[in-house]
């Protein structure tokens, strides 16, 4: 009987790279606030959630999309800093919440191969 990491684990490993992709593009953000002509962008987490279960490769970027700024800034950038800041904390917990899944799911293959 062969045993699959992948099945054993779930989504939850695709959940951490694309919390991790979404933590890199909405850090970029907020460290070019005051760059001007600097487009925010982001991802649709579900949607890219969603694209993983039919995609074998886990190495493909997710799709960035471009925010659409609340009010527009006199030099062009997109970055609303306090929309920024909710969004990249949002996305902390929920990173955090996901490695807490996948720690979970590795103590139960643990146990269950120390026969517990």
């Amino acid at each position: 009987m062969g045993f699959s990491f992948d099945k054993a684990l779930g989504v939850h490993p695709q959940a951490l790279a694309l919390r991790l992709s979404r933590a890199e593009l909405l850090s970029a953000n907020l460290a070019n606030v005051d760059t001007p002509h600097f487009q925010a962008k982001d991802i649709d987490f579900a949607a890219e959630m969603q694209h993983s279960q039919w995609q074998f490769s886990t190495s493909s970027r997710p799709q960035e999309m471009y925010r659409v700024p609340y009010q527009p800034s006199s030099d062009g950038n997109t970055v609303a800093l306090n929309v920024e800041q909710v969004e990249f904390t949002k996305n902390a917990q929920d990173y955090q919440t996901s490695l807490a899944f996948l720690n979970m799911k590795f103590t139960g293959l643990k146990q269950a191969i120390e026969g517990k």
